[in-house]
């Protein structure tokens, strides 16, 4: 009889741990939880994927007036601009997008820095001139975004989800400090929503939305973290009908050797 008692109470603990397991995360739990990033189909991806052109030259358009704000690309020079694989501007292009920004060279022959209009061999400028500045300008470091969409996982998913993901906090959540983002781990992001339709004028007519404009400065930014995209998947592409045609050629060297032997 204590037996049957003993299995009766170890089945029922069973149970309700089965129950309990099964119930909703705690309130702290799915506060802290991001949701997973949009999966979005890009043209760059897959073996023989390639960059927009189009949206390249609209992503920078973003980066320019929006991004660039706050945000450094201390890898990108503007000579990057016009390279094959890239927004591919003209040359004139380039050089005209470059003397709008001041650069302080020097020193000149009187041993004193001195501004001159950028060339296309400079850097894209600084908003700030160490993270330092940017923090105390900002609340918190803006981060470089030459690297981005390779520094995080599913990089140009992410880095979409989160432009696209500021909407109002929901009910019971504590907005302590920040803006809610529900694609960002823990939902508090110290920028603010950096996009709104209307806010960057494209001119070959696409519409100006926040998720056009996201998909286009990812675009953009997926370029400056990898350049040199297309040229590795062509080389890789190369490679591999090398192989293949070097595996036909010693399939058959071998079958002739082997039916001279016999």
């Amino acid at each position: 009889m204590e037996m049957k008692t003993f299995f009766r109470a170890l089945t029922l603990a069973a149970v309700a741990a089965i129950g309990l397991s099964l119930l909703p995360a705690g309130p702290a739990k799915a506060a802290g939880a991001a949701e997973k990033p949009i999966d979005l189909q890009w043209s760059f991806e897959g073996l023989f994927g390639t960059y927009d052109r189009d949206a390249l030259r609209r992503g920078y358009k973003v980066y320019k007036e929006v991004c660039a704000v706050c945000h450094a690309m201390e890898f990108v020079r503007y000579r990057n601009l016009a390279e094959p694989g890239g927004p591919e501007f003209t040359e004139g292009q380039v050089k005209a997008l470059a003397a709008e920004i001041t650069v302080i060279d020097g020193p000149n022959s009187d041993g004193e820095m001195y501004e001159r209009p950028g060339e296309p061999k400079d850097r894209f400028p600084k908003p700030y001139p160490n993270r330092e500045a940017s923090a105390a300008a900002l609340g918190a470091y803006a981060p470089d975004l030459s690297l981005m969409n390779k520094a995080r996982k599913n990089g140009p998913d992410y880095v979409y989800s989160i432009l696209v993901g500021y909407e109002e906090a929901p009910e019971g959540f504590e907005v302590t400090t920040g803006h809610y983002n529900k694609y960002f781990p823990g939902h508090l992001i110290a920028m603010p929503k950096p996009l709104s339709d209307g806010q960057v004028d494209y001119e070959d007519g696409t519409p100006n939305t926040v998720e056009q404009m996201a998909k286009d400065v990812t675009h953009f930014m997926m370029w400056t973290a990898e350049p040199k995209l297309e040229q590795r998947h062509r080389l890789g592409f190369q490679v591999l009908i090398y192989l293949i045609a070097l595996t036909g050629i010693l399939y058959f060297a071998m079958r002739k050797v082997w039916a001279d032997a016999h």
